[in-house]
Parts: C-alpha cells; sequence; structure tokens
C-alpha cells in the first residue's frame, strides 16, 4: 500500500512535523511505502527508514513570501495540480495543515472512492493570541482556509481531545483521537545517569545556576514567552539566582526583539536557539522544573518529555494542558503572579547546585 503525507515544511524545529516523523515511521513498519511532500524540508534523509521517501516541492526563501504563499498557494495552479497527479499513484493521502490540505481536497473529488483521504489534525491557534493586526487576518484566514479544505476527508486523527473537540465544532468532523508519542528511550527519569558529561556541558556553556527553569518550542506570541518572563521576574524575587533557559527558533523578529529587551533587564535569562532534539535530553536533565505560559496547545511534546524525564511542570490551563501534564501544577490561563507561586511551591527543596 502506498500512502502520500503532505505537510507544509518538514522541519526538525517543527513540533507537528514530529508527529509526521512518528507517522511515517510507524506505517513504515506496518510495511507500506511512504512519501513525504513538502515545500521544503531540513531533515537528513539518511535518519528515516529506507522505505519513506521525501520530495521538496519548493518555495520562496523570503521569509514573508514564503507565508503569503503558503496562504495563498491556489494561486500556483500549476503546482497544486502537479502534487494532485501524483497523488493519483497513492492510495492514501494523509494531510497535516492547510495548505497541504488543498491538493488533497482535489485530488479526493477527483479520485473518490480509489484514494482516502485522512486529515491529520494537530490543531490551529486562536488567531487573537497574535500581536499585530496582520498577524490576526493571516490566521483567520488560514483557519476558513482550513476548514474550507478538509470537509471532504473520509477520516480525521486528532493528537488530542482539546484539537478533537474543536474540529468537530469547526467543521463537523469526528476524529480518532491518537496522543503523539514520545521517544522513552531517551526521555526519562535516568536521563541524568545517562546524560551526565552532555547535562554538565549544558550547564558550562550557559553558566547556569540553580534553580534552573526550562521552556522548549517555538518563540511566538501565542506561546506566552513574553508573560513567561513575566511571571520569571516574580520567581527572580524569592529565588535571585535562578536562570530561565529558553530552548526554541525565533521566527517573529519583532516579538523577539521585545523579549530580548524584557530579559536584558530581568537578568538570568538564556536564549539558545534551536537545539537538536537529540541534544534536548541533556537539557531536561539541566532543569529543576518544566515552565511554560503558552496561551494554545494542541498537544505539547516538550510538557510530556520533561514529565518522563522525572520534571514537574508548570502550565496554563488551556488546550490541552490538562490531558498531558501528568507531573506538576496547572494555573488559571493569564495569573503570572499564580504561576510565579506554582513555580516556587515546585522549587522549594530542591539541590542548591548542577
Amino acid at each position: 500500500m502506498k500512502v502520500a503525507i503532505l505537510t507544509p515544511t518538514f522541519a526538525k524545529f517543527s513540533g507537528p512535523d514530529r508527529v509526521v516523523y512518528n507517522e511515517a515511521t510507524e506505517l513504515v513498519a506496518a510495511g507500506k511505502e511512504v512519501t513525504i511532500f513538502a515545500f521544503k524540508t531540513d531533515f537528513d534523509t539518511r535518519q528515516l527508514p529506507k522505505s519513506v521517501t521525501v520530495e521538496a516541492l519548493g518555495m520562496p526563501r523570503n521569509p514573508l513570501l514564503e507565508r503569503l504563499y503558503r496562504l495563498f498557494f491556489f494561486i500556483d495552479a500549476a503546482k497544486v495540480i502537479r502534487i494532485v497527479n501524483k497523488l493519483g499513484e497513492f492510495d492514501e493521502a494523509i494531510s497535516f495543515l492547510y495548505p497541504m490540505t488543498l491538493p488533497a481536497m482535489i485530488a479526493k473529488k477527483r479520485m473518490g472512492q480509489r484514494l482516502k483521504y485522512v486529515y491529520y489534525d494537530v490543531g490551529v491557534a486562536y488567531p487573537q493570541l497574535f500581536d499585530s493586526f496582520l498577524e490576526k487576518a493571516y490566521m483567520k484566514i488560514f483557519g476558513a482556509f482550513t476548514r474550507m479544505t478538509v470537509k471532504n476527508a473520509d477520516a480525521a486523527i486528532s493528537i488530542s481531545k482539546f484539537c478533537s473537540s474543536e474540529l468537530k465544532k469547526q467543521t463537523g468532523l469526528s476524529s480518532t483521537v491518537k496522543y503523539v508519542k514520545i521517544d522513552n528511550s531517551r526521555f526519562n527519569k535516568n536521563v541524568s545517569k545517562k546524560y551526565g558529561k552532555q547535562i554538565t556541558a549544558v550547564a558550562k556553556k550557559y553558566k547556569l545556576k540553580k534553580p534552573v527553569l526550562l521552556y522548549v518550542g517555538r518563540i511566538s506570541p501565542h506561546k506566552g514567552v513574553h508573560l513567561l518572563l513575566s511571571a520569571f521576574r516574580l520567581v527572580k524575587e524569592k529565588f535571585p539566582a535562578a536562570t530561565l533557559v529558553v530552548v526554541g527558533k525565533h521566527t517573529f523578529p519583532k516579538y523577539s526583539k521585545q523579549l530580548q529587551k524584557t530579559a536584558s533587564e530581568t537578568g538570568g535569562v538564556v536564549f539558545t536557539g534551536f537545539v537538536a532534539d537529540d541534544e534536548l535530553p541533556a537539557y531536561y536533565g539541566t532543569c529543576d522544573a518544566y515552565v511554560t505560559c503558552s496561551l494554545w496547545e494542541g498537544f505539547n511534546i516538550p510538557i510530556v518529555e520533561a514529565n518522563a524525564c522525572g520534571k514537574p511542570a508548570v502550565a496554563f490551563n488551556v488546550g490541552s494542558h490538562p490531558e498531558v501534564l501528568k507531573k506538576g501544577i496547572l494555573v488559571e490561563a493569564g495569573d503570572i503572579e499564580g504561576f510565579a507561586d506554582a513555580v516556587a511551591k515546585l522549587l522549594k527543596g530542591q539541590p542548591k547546585t548542577l
């Protein structure tokens, strides 16, 4: 059986593309032949199973043009039709995120029962959580196009009960819930022993001082990193030596500049930029608690990884967090003082040195 997986960018830093990778691996293990279609990819294909092929379709390199191209992909009719024609060679098309839902929708209309169209629902963040009018408008249009292009899907898979509920409410589509799997051979309670040298290296590289708080994820307004910095300022009143390590790719330059200014005023904040997935266990190993002020999450892989490593987490009670956070404290969304108090509660009694 031949399966096509469609995702806009098959990227290492992307949570949804971690799900793509997992799905491709599972399908191959089940004896299926998989081709991943993406506009661009930074994955080393040698790290993928032999039965997985990646086809990069190309897109503008300029970040602004890239976003516009993704939103109005239907204008590139020639490429849309080319993908549709290629899908004629497959038995099943699994589509992650608009605009890759567009060719899947068209192919389904053209091929009927010969092609099974599955929408893999990783959720779409609420437009109101973004800063500028343009970003809000972008997300509104993105959401509308997503809803339009998934309605003829034969089946849907959601990464959480939260996403499943949202999908049903917005499109009428019912979905099967399939939680994201993490690599328990790397993310487990033995992380300190297994990655001792790497943990020491990370601590030395960034001159970390106890207690250490960790955030992993995109640096985006809806991830609430600005709120996290505000909470950290309050935490430092009780733990002056505390360090906040922020791991993740910067995707909104203006927002990141504001964060850097706030961080320099607060002190004790380290922005590492993107960290490769195979290096993450060492970062979890350095921290005393995982923290996130994200205002929307379809799943939240880092919370699950941190908990698996025995690290408690503090998060807002939003989205999928009540489902995935097993060890730690949930706080009412936007309650910065409550968040800081929850962090302080977890830090009491923690070791003073790394």
